[in-house]
């Protein structure tokens, strides 16, 4: 086996390989950047290489620096993790040439499933399904509607060099199919200069469901059943898990069968994934295969119990892979969130800075669930501005997707993460959604549900209730402490009142505490709730039964409550007496600050340009200036019509959140 490998990649890429490598017995060599320098793949390492500045075009994937590591080191091996240089094939070119063994698939998979037209060609050579269409020119309406017939309703008529929806129409009948074609074609001549169409299947209700594949040296391959990543974002997945609730036996075993024949195809050898898009009626379509392991490959090796990194190295030595297909059972079912540095009250934007709290989840495998937290980030660590926005992806598993499910529920509500914005609350959403719990759901989840974007989840009145009751006892518990402290005016006797007023999420409950040693029995809304629990004032995490069931709480000082976030919820709970409930009906209620003539930055990055001078006009949707964070690039509208007053930045400056870009007349 090698005895030293290195990992050419960072955060919780590098540490989930760095972990798998230990249990094997061999030494580990980081490389690092300039921003990287107190990363925590840099502490895991046996060694770290330091290999340029914090942009990644100057440091991470710059095949020259890595070599060189590579020969500082003396590692006999190369693993390249997901993303920077996974996929390229130049790179792999590079380590064949030096004699070193790169833990992936052979240069001519890469060079062949990275470009699109090919890899589709070989996958219908292999028999791998798919999407039916007609990429040859159509000479006019009547052989649209021919074609359109062949290929099966409904299809998509699109312009060859279209872009932004123009040159582009759902056809459901022949008709829609002869004015479509019409249309996009005077559409595509007058926006591209190019008026040449092609006509494919059209997939509705469509899923994003992958094939985990598994090949080694000797011919050998098998699939690893499937992952469901539907629930995604402008492309980018926010939640998969395996299996899909979707697919039979028989289509599982199709799209396996599939999987490996195309992997076999191009002489595959290492773990690898075939993407597909799946219809409502279970027909699938190959879309593409991502050559290297998958950010979501955890769920996979829940439901199997195959170490996929470490089968990937055991191949990469030139090992026989130790199972068959027949060998790869589905145990129960597995759950993946990814955690981004995105606040989702502010359109999902970058969030960068330090992590002033970072306590996620102890992981657990026992025979009935099990928690798994992939990460690489630490409390007090940094999160730069430089690299992609993921904190850590965290996995449940138990034997039912309902089970699954709860079990992740209680995972993110006791996942504590402070000094940025991140997605924690808008993963909980999902979680409650009943076109998720269902099973339902496809590509479009996260357009459909939240048009308008995310802005916090509005609690059920039995939940309130839950919630409500829990932070009556805790307040009782807290007034307790009060009553304590020494050194207090001694000209009266403080007394604790059994009765209460909880006011949250606009509902205001008359409420009755019984409490005993073990617990309280609360009244509130009419109804009578056991809780019981350990949660001692100060702590920012309340883990309590009420009515028997958990219920874990982030918890908040606010005056007179708590701010509690739960289930994505972001509550201001007051728990007053009836007389401080009756004064505090008559407070008048805060206003926000106007910021309607300021442009505020919204989110920590850099002034790439500025698009206006002072005493310009400006126009509604009119390019402001660009903000650069993450590896994104913002372009700020302005919201309205307004005279440019003031500008407070440069291109180059480096801002804060809310700090004013411009100020208008």
């Amino acid at each position: 086996m090698f005895k030293k490998i290195l990992i050419a990649n960072r955060g919780e890429i590098a540490c989930r390989v760095i972990k798998t490598a230990k249990k094997m017995g061999i030494k580990t060599v980081a490389i690092y950047s300039d921003a990287d320098r107190n990363a925590m793949h840099v502490k895991m390492a046996d060694e770290a290489v330091h290999i340029g500045p914090s942009p990644a075009n100057q440091s991470y994937i710059v095949i020259d620096k890595v070599m060189a590591a590579i020969k500082q080191t003396g590692a006999e091996a190369v693993h390249p993790g997901y993303g920077f240089l996974s996929e390229n094939a130049k790179f792999a070119e590079a380590l064949e040439a030096a004699g070193v063994v790169f833990i992936g698939p052979p240069k001519g998979a890469i060079e062949a499933m990275g470009d699109k037209i090919t890899s589709k060609k070989l996958a219908q050579e292999a028999n791998v399904s798919t999407v039916p269409g007609y990429m040859g020119l159509i000479d006019d309406a009547e052989h649209a509607v021919k074609i359109s017939n062949e290929v099966g309703y409904p299809v998509m008529i699109k312009a060859s060099a279209g872009g932004g929806g123009k040159g582009m129409r759902i056809a459901w009948n022949d008709q829609e199919a002869r004015e479509g074609f019409q249309s996009s074609k005077n559409e595509a001549a007058n926006s591209f200069g190019d008026d040449r169409i092609f006509i494919e299947k059209f997939v509705t209700q469509p899923r994003h469901i992958e094939i985990q594949v598994l090949c080694d040296k000797h011919g050998n391959g098998v699939y690893l059943h499937e992952r469901e990543c539907s629930i995604q974002r402008r492309q980018q997945k926010v939640i998969e898990e395996a299996p899909s609730p979707f697919l039979d036996e028989e289509t599982r075993a199709a799209m396996g069968a599939q999987s490996v024949a195309l992997a076999k195809a191009v002489s595959y050898s290492s773990a690898g994934t075939v993407e597909f898009i799946v219809d409502g009626d279970r027909n699938f379509y190959f879309l593409e295969m991502n050559t290297r392991l998958q950010v979501e490959h955890p769920v996979t090796e829940l439901i199997t119990g195959i170490d996929l990194v470490e089968q990937m190295i055991r191949v990469a030595y030139g090992e026989t892979l130790p199972m068959k297909q027949e060998d790869l059972k589905i145990n129960g079912w597995a759950m993946e969130s990814r955690l981004y540095a995105e606040d989702p009250y502010r359109g999902f934007l970058p969030s960068i800075g330090r992590l002033t709290r970072y306590r996620p989840p102890a992981e657990e495998a026992h025979p009935t669930r099990a928690v798994r937290n992939d990460t690489g980030v630490y409390e007090g660590g940094e999160i730069s501005m430089f690299y992609d926005p993921m904190i850590a992806k965290l996995c449940t598993w138990a034997p039912t997707r309902a089970a699954a499910i709860e079990e992740m529920r209680l995972a993110l509500d006791g996942f504590e993460v402070e000094g940025i914005g991140h997605n924690l609350p808008f993963l909980a959403s999902v979680y409650d959604h009943e076109k998720f719990t269902s099973g339902n759901m496809t590509t479009a989840f996260i357009e459909e549900e939240f048009p308008d974007g995310f802005n916090g989840v509005s609690l059920s009145d039995a939940m309130l209730k839950r919630v409500g009751a829990a932070a009556a006892a805790m307040h009782r518990v807290a007034e307790i402490r009060r009553t304590r402290i020494s050194g207090r005016m001694d000209n009266h006797e403080r007394k604790i009142g059994a009765d209460w007023v909880v006011s949250l999420q606009g509902q205001s409950h008359n409420t009755l505490i019984k409490a005993d040693k073990a617990g309280s029995d609360v009244t509130i809304g009419g109804e009578t709730l056991r809780v019981e629990g350990d949660w001692t004032p100060g702590d920012p995490l309340a883990r309590m039964m009420v009515d028997g069931s958990p219920l874990v709480m982030k918890i908040g000082k606010i005056s007179g409550g708590f701010r509690v976030r739960y289930r994505g919820a972001d509550l201001k709970v007051h728990v007053r007496t009836p007389r401080q409930a009756e004064l505090a009906s008559l407070m008048l209620e805060k206003v926000p600050a106007d910021t309607s003539k300021l442009l505020l930055c919204p989110m920590p990055g850099l002034i790439v340009k500025i698009d206006v001078s002072v005493g310009d006009q400006v126009h509604e949707g009119q390019a402001l200036c660009t903000v650069e964070a993450m590896k994104m690039e913002n372009i700020l509208r302005a919201e309205k019509k307004g005279v440019v007053a003031k500008i407070n930045a440069v291109a180059g400056d480096s801002l804060a959140v809310d700090a004013v870009i411009m100020e208008f007349e």
